[in-house]
């Protein structure tokens, strides 16, 4: 691996690396100008043209640091790396603030890839199709929602009931589209934005800590898609996140009671990729989407 992957690295930078350094699904590169460097490799195929797309995307909006992409093909991404520091509120308030301004920079419609992304991307492990529509509502419902409940349906991770359950929650949000709140222009979205893809790092060059989005899932989406996210499995310091945020763009009123309608669409992808340790948390997520449809007059 440690000789392919310093191939690898002077095919794609034109130098050859100083060391290579295996371990797991990640190589760690000394690159030949003494930076350090992340190898990265997929055989999915378009995973990691659709992740290098959206790293520059989201970096093109200079509203919060991005890892950097130092060299991409079909099957190798090699990115700078950011070592770990300890996050604190005043990182999560500046956080938040960029956050706020790259979903401000926007995206050309609902489902638009990066430019340069393709239209069949990935979240994780299971595939995403990028394509548009021009209501946040009905858009989520059909292509956030139901390409994974009929996955995850026909795997035998839904019941009947359970799927029945979700599509009820689909129909729920076309038919009130106000469920989803004020109408919402396309933000730039991070769109796999989990605790897991922001990295607390002060690279390059030492100074203050900062939140770093890796690992993106790009699109045009509701912003508050990407709030949502973070607070699924736990965001240091997410009040600071959110109070930077709100500094920048105000937080529509009844957001918070909207997070389980955009959490619905990542944890049936969970569903799809690990089976039924997440399905309860799907359905509870459908069900309160319905459950939301009868507090609209």
């Amino acid at each position: 691996m440690s000789t392919e992957a310093a191939e690898v690295v002077c095919r794609l930078t034109g130098a050859r690396p100083r060391s290579v350094r295996a371990g797991g699904a990640l190589t760690m590169v000394e690159l030949a100008d003494g930076r350090s460097a992340v190898l990265k490799s997929s055989r999915l195929a378009g995973q990691l043209t659709a992740e290098a797309a959206g790293l520059r995307w989201l970096a093109e909006a200079g509203a919060l640091p991005v890892a950097g992409v130092l060299g991409q093909d079909e099957e190798w991404l090699l990115l700078e790396y950011l070592p770990s520091a300890a996050p604190d509120a005043e990182a999560a308030g500046r956080f938040g603030a960029g956050l706020a301004r790259l979903h401000a920079s926007g995206a050309p419609a609902f489902g638009a890839p990066p430019p340069g992304g393709p239209e069949q991307a990935w979240i994780g492990g299971a595939p995403m199709l990028n394509r548009t529509g021009p209501k946040w509502p009905a858009w989520y419902a059909e292509h956030r929602v139901q390409p994974y409940l009929r996955l995850a349906r026909d795997a035998g991770d839904l019941s009947s009931d359970e799927a029945a359950t979700v599509a009820a929650a689909c129909t729920a949000l076309v038919e009130v589209p106000e469920l989803a709140g004020p109408a919402v222009a396309p933000a730039r979205l991070h769109g796999d934005l989990w605790s897991g893809n922001v990295c607390w790092s002060a690279a390059p060059g030492g100074g203050r800590t900062e939140g770093w989005v890796i690992d993106p899932t790009a699109h045009g989406g509701h912003r508050e898609t990407d709030l949502a996210m973070l607070a699924l499995f736990g965001c240091p310091d997410l009040d600071a996140v959110l109070r930077g945020y709100h500094q920048v763009t105000a937080l529509d009123a009844g957001r918070a009671d909207r997070t389980r309608l955009h959490q619905l669409f990542p944890l049936l992808v969970h569903v799809v990729m690990f089976g039924r340790a997440y399905s309860d948390q799907a359905v509870a997520a459908a069900r309160s989407v319905r459950a939301l449809a009868h507090d609209i007059p």
